[in-house]
């Protein structure tokens, strides 16, 4: 078993103290994201619910963007040129939607730097036995630097590809 130290990971205890506590809650989940701990433990149900909700739909416009973007740039060289654009401008409309969409909504959000850990051998490392809840959520810090470089590289060819299809087909 691997020791960690105090500053790899950080517990958001689900203590009430007052009626506040909800913010209190939130307050010190920001002050972990910010932190950058390796994992932050949500102990709180409804924070951690939507914690895990809210990476969940950023993981759904990156997974969108990456699989649209590849559709609308591979869809020409499988199909006839003829109907191939009928699939490749809107599966690129919705790469570069859904790209722009993360990008406003989640590039500058810490929490997009976390993923939620599954793993039963990460997560027994951590320290979940001082825990009162059976269901926290647990986030680990990733890096998010390859993964924005590759939606963003594969929405803007794809953008590319949209604007020189359409004039194309409409500047004749």
């Amino acid at each position: 078993r691997v020791t960690l130290s105090s500053t790899d990971c950080y517990i958001v205890h689900e203590i009430y103290n007052g009626e506040n506590a909800q913010d209190q809650f939130e307050y010190e989940l920001e002050q972990a994201l910010e932190a950058q701990y390796k994992y932050i433990v949500i102990e709180p149900t409804r924070i951690g619910d939507e914690t895990a909700r809210w990476i969940t739909v950023g993981n759904c416009l990156h997974k969108t963007a990456v699989l649209a973007g590849t559709t609308c740039l591979f869809t020409p060289l499988a199909l006839p040129g003829d109907y191939s654009h009928y699939i490749s401008l809107p599966a690129g409309v919705l790469s570069v939607a859904c790209c722009t969409l993360y990008g406003i909504s989640w590039q500058f959000d810490p929490c997009c730097k976390y993923q939620v850990e599954y793993d039963a051998y990460k997560l027994s490392r951590l320290p979940l036995h001082t825990l009162t809840s059976s269901t926290p959520v647990v986030l680990v810090r990733k890096d998010d630097l390859h993964r924005k470089r590759l939606h963003n590289t594969i929405a803007l060819a794809a953008l590319v590809y949209c604007v020189k299809k359409i004039y194309e087909l409409y500047a004749v």
